[in-house]
């Protein structure tokens, strides 16, 4: 890349280019054709409307059946420090483990109708040059990425969908925006703020997500310190300190439940990966 954002649009009979494998994120919408879309091994089938999300070093390839349109927006993680989203850090980790995803991220049936619109825009904008075209530019592709990552908030828990119920779409958003705070997590303090019993809100949750909350706030934990060690500089003692642990030895303690390994040996494999 050599801009901070890339956009443009492309027609194509055939893939251009096989096995790609960048450092940067590349969102890929389908405007128009169908044919298979095949990421890191794993592969989808898409469609007129599917939007892809591929993160850095993720391996990828599409074979086209016929004639296909497609918008492309590419841009690094320097992207997302530099523009003023309100949780960074949250959004850059949901980004990354956008790999773990099966095929298509936006499900929720009103969110597609926002991306298409929002991708029509960017490309008529995108094909004429005239004053604050670049500002444009950024707007959309900052809204976007705000509803890529909720989309890819919503579809963690196994049996989310965009059926379901709202509350527990606003639990999910209260956890996630309170995951460095394990004073607001818990069960009765999450149960008063939506007016269940601590009980009533354990069996509605696993019956949703088919897993305890207390699993869900475990898991969600683990993957933002698991991002925080691949991709920044901080120290053991600061992750632990920005998620609310006692010491270095607390949070190795309950990372080590999940991983075996304390976090800076687990910093030291990742990086050899």
């Amino acid at each position: 890349m050599y801009q901070s954002l890339e956009v443009f649009y492309e027609k194509v009979d055939d893939c251009p280019l096989r096995d790609r494998q960048f450092n940067f994120f590349e969102m890929v919408y389908v405007i128009s054709g169908r044919g298979f879309h095949t990421v890191n091994g794993n592969k989808f089938a898409y469609s007129q409307g599917d939007l892809f999300l591929l993160a850095p070093n993720d391996c990828h390839e599409f074979d086209l059946e016929g004639t296909c349109e497609f918008m492309v927006i590419r841009f690094g993680e320097q992207y997302i420090n530099h523009y003023q989203f309100k949780d960074k850090g949250h959004i850059a980790c949901l980004l990354y483990y956008t790999s773990h995803l099966p095929g298509a991220i936006v499900l929720n049936a009103d969110d597609k109708i926002m991306i298409a619109s929002l991708m029509g825009n960017l490309r008529m904008i995108s094909e004429h040059q005239s004053l604050y075209v670049e500002e444009l530019m950024h707007h959309l592709v900052h809204a976007i990425i705000v509803l890529v990552a909720k989309n890819i908030a919503i579809i963690n828990p196994p049996k989310i969908s965009s059926t379901t119920d709202i509350r527990l779409m606003e639990i999910l958003d209260y956890i996630q925006a309170n995951i460095c705070k394990p004073e607001l997590l818990m069960i009765a303090v999450i149960a008063e703020k939506f007016g269940l019993s601590p009980n009533y809100l354990g069996h509605y949750f696993r019956k949703h997500c088919n897993e305890s909350i207390q699993q869900y706030i475990s898991s969600y934990r683990i993957r933002l310190i698991e991002h925080r060690l691949r991709f920044s500089d901080k120290r053991v003692h600061e992750i632990a300190d920005e998620f609310g642990f006692i010491d270095e030895s607390h949070i190795n303690k309950f990372f080590k439940r999940y991983h075996g390994i304390s976090l800076k040996k687990y910093r030291i494999a990742s990086l050899s990966i």
